[in-house]
């Protein structure tokens, strides 16, 4: 059995427990409806790897300041408010086992609680002043809205390309890891150099975060995802794109067409997935995961060994080899 992500969090669990009790009162409103939806978001959050990361990533570079409590909490508010928007754009009802926001209150109110979510986030960086942390994370959130239209014209057209995929990954997911480690790092020090080996840590760790996402489409693991979920969504990952570009075009005409005309029953998402794996799809974002997890590692050597160090790297295993 691997470590626990709390035994991962123990160098800040003293600065999570803190960080717990500020952003719950941070989302308190004196509007009825509003308060009610901010409860149950804060009721089902999630693991909440985002600050972590944030909270890890300042502890490596100094000590950490009010400042590293305001970057967790901008990445946590701007994370959120983008899952709920995703939601609405999914037309998604369920978000980690439970209803969605717009599942419960309709879509009007999801995208306005998104918004306000983003407002927040804004107001909290203008108001101290935190101009540097605020343009850390707009820039992720404008690489994450190019991804997610990138990602949708691409797989309309069914661009099945390595080098697109990377461009929409790590815009996608990649950039607001990234945002979460420099967040971080600048939220403590200013060195632009040791900000922008963090920011290289975290895009490295969001590319393997999300290639370990495409594997869970391939029967991998219980992530709870779906099997075939990005298959028959059209999306574009890393084995089958692999997989089509070292096979026959008689064999790839036949399966881009499958997936073109979502003809994915169970027999057919079979005859996909064997395909894949044995054209090497699978092997191959194994290793190409393996690699930025490597060179995520690498950048980490510049800074001194330390608690904080260890449990990043931990923290990324967890991410990178977890079972769902």
């Amino acid at each position: 059995m691997g470590i626990s992500l709390e035994e991962i969090k123990q160098p800040i669990r003293k600065e999570m427990e803190e960080f717990e009790v500020k952003f719950r009162d941070s989302m308190r409103t004196k509007v009825a409806l509003l308060d009610r939806v901010m409860n149950y978001i804060i009721q089902r959050k999630g693991k909440q790897i985002r600050p972590i990361l944030v909270f890890l990533s300042a502890g490596v570079c100094g000590p950490i300041s009010e400042r590293t409590f305001r970057g967790a909490s901008l990445v946590e508010l701007l994370h959120t408010a983008t899952l709920i928007h995703d939601d609405v754009v999914d037309d998604s009802l369920e978000r980690r086992g439970f209803f969605s926001i717009n599942a419960l209150w309709k879509n009007k109110i999801a995208v306005l609680i998104g918004d306000y979510l983003l407002s927040r986030g804004l107001l909290l960086s203008v108001d101290n002043g935190d101009y540097d942390l605020l343009q850390i994370s707009s820039s992720a959130v404008r690489a994450m809205s190019e991804g997610e239209l990138l990602q949708l014209e691409k797989s309309r057209k069914m661009n099945f390309d390595e080098a697109v995929y990377f461009d929409i990954i790590q815009k996608k997911t990649a950039s607001l890891i990234a945002s979460c480690c420099a967040m971080g790092a600048k939220s403590v020090i200013d060195d632009p150099e040791k900000v922008e080996l963090m920011r290289q840590f975290g895009e490295k760790v969001g590319i393997a975060f999300q290639i370990k996402d495409d594997l869970f489409d391939y029967g991998q693991s219980d992530s709870g995802k779906p099997a075939g979920t990005d298959i028959k969504e059209k999306k574009l990952t890393l084995p089958v794109i692999y997989a089509l570009a070292h096979s026959t075009e008689t064999e790839r005409k036949k399966i881009v067409s499958m997936i073109r005309k979502s003809d994915t029953g169970t027999e057919n998402l079979r005859y996909i997935y064997d395909f894949v794996r044995d054209q090497g799809g699978i092997g191959y974002a194994e290793s190409t995961m393996d690699r930025f997890r490597s060179e995520a590692f690498a950048l980490l050597d510049a800074f001194p060994e330390s608690a904080y160090k260890i449990s990043l790297r931990q923290l990324v295993d967890y991410t990178i080899l977890r079972s769902k």
